[in-house]
């Protein structure tokens, strides 16, 4: 009879214990909008809209075309530049 009675505790504790973690994951966890959030200005970047002798957007790893970039925040020209221009491979 006592195997019985512990069976329902176990079943409890364990509920409890995904039910922390699943309030915990939820809080950890980033959302599109914090992401998105997380992006640089373009006067941070001294971003200009004219290339830097090769180097320009359109030829830069971070670019999104037509005229994105996943580092900085707002449309950028492909001829532009900043100071985060990586080439693409």
């Amino acid at each position: 009879m006592d195997d019985n009675r512990k069976f329902p505790r176990r079943s409890l504790l364990r509920g409890a214990v995904l039910l922390a973690t699943a309030a915990l994951a939820v809080r950890v966890i980033p959302t599109k909008e914090a992401l998105a959030q997380a992006k640089a200005s373009k006067e941070a970047m001294q971003y200009q809209d004219k290339p830097n002798a090769d180097k320009q957007c359109s030829n830069c790893r971070s670019f999104l075309p037509p005229n994105g970039c996943a580092i900085i925040d707002g449309p950028v020209n492909p001829s532009g530049y900043c100071l985060a221009w990586a080439k693409k491979t």
